[in-house]
């Protein structure tokens, strides 16, 4: 169903910037274009020899040249191009914008059976919008390496939960993201109650170990520290960890370095991912 049909529906977007990674990709526009309507998807890819996702459809596809720079400064560089974006699309007339990577899945909590956009267009009350974040990741002792075709959520059970992904990924008005989604530069975040972030870089160890052979060494580094949570989550015995608790904490402790991030105490909570998740289709 594209949502934005409904007239009680806000104008929503999404938006993502990706280089070799159509896989993720495809997986991306299918989800959000379903949610808000592939018209309302804007991609950048990094790199004028960048295929084209064979599942575009209708969403707005823009090749930038590569620039060959260490994780963080091409974090700093993605995150203006896609801040900019943002804020491009708000004078077009959207009126609330969804950034993030493309292995990175926002989803309301099915339990209250509304779509994505519905439940995003009753809310007005704050600059963004952050959800709590899942890293989902396989158990090496029970489960299997990724069927490509199949969806996610039927092959994996089970997420750290991370502050690195309790991001402010929803602009309700135009602001400007701190690198990676992270934060939103000179404002809080609140971290809504329906709202999860999953984010499946770390969905299978197959596939970081050939993605480490495709990168550079500065992202050799930055994928190994994606495997750490396929470690955690195989070794860590209570798989049972509860979501409100980690949203709570998460709310209300900030870290002295940095008072516009959640923080959790350092805790390595793994949750079992909820049966209705599965609904999401993702």
């Amino acid at each position: 169903m594209i949502n934005n049909e409904n007239k009680y529906n806000k104008k929503i977007a999404a938006i993502t910037m990706a280089r070799n990674d159509e896989f993720f990709l495809n997986r991306w526009i299918a989800y959000y274009g379903k949610e808000l309507g592939e018209e309302n998807l804007y991609i950048y890819l990094d790199g004028l020899d960048q295929k084209t996702p064979s599942k575009a459809g209708k969403s707005n596809i823009k090749k930038l040249p590569h620039k060959e720079e260490a994780v963080q400064q091409g974090d700093k560089t993605r995150i203006l191009l896609l801040s900019n974006l943002a804020n491009e699309l708000f004078k077009r007339g959207y009126e609330i914008v969804i950034g993030c990577d493309c292995d990175e899945f926002l989803i309301v909590d099915p339990a209250l059976n509304t779509s994505l956009s519905e439940y995003l267009s009753k809310k007005s009350n704050y600059s963004s919008l952050s959800g709590l974040g899942m890293d989902v990741g396989q158990d090496l002792k029970t489960e299997s390496t990724l069927k490509m075709a199949e969806p996610f959520l039927t092959q994996r059970n089970y997420a750290l939960l991370s502050t690195r992904y309790t991001k402010p990924v929803v602009m309700l008005k135009p602001v400007i993201w701190g690198s990676g989604f992270h934060s939103i530069k000179g404002h809080n975040f609140h971290i809504d109650k329906n709202l999860y972030l999953l984010h499946f870089g770390g969905v299978d160890l197959n596939m970081i170990k050939n993605k480490i052979g495709d990168r550079n060494p500065s992202w050799e580094k930055h994928l190994k520290k994606r495997a750490r949570t396929i470690d955690i989550i195989t070794n860590t015995k209570n798989k049972n960890k509860s979501t409100k608790i980690a949203r709570a904490l998460q709310t209300l402790l900030r870290p002295i370095y940095d008072l516009n991030k959640p923080a959790m105490l350092g805790l390595k909570w793994v949750t079992t991912i909820p049966e209705r998740f599965k609904k999401t289709g993702i």
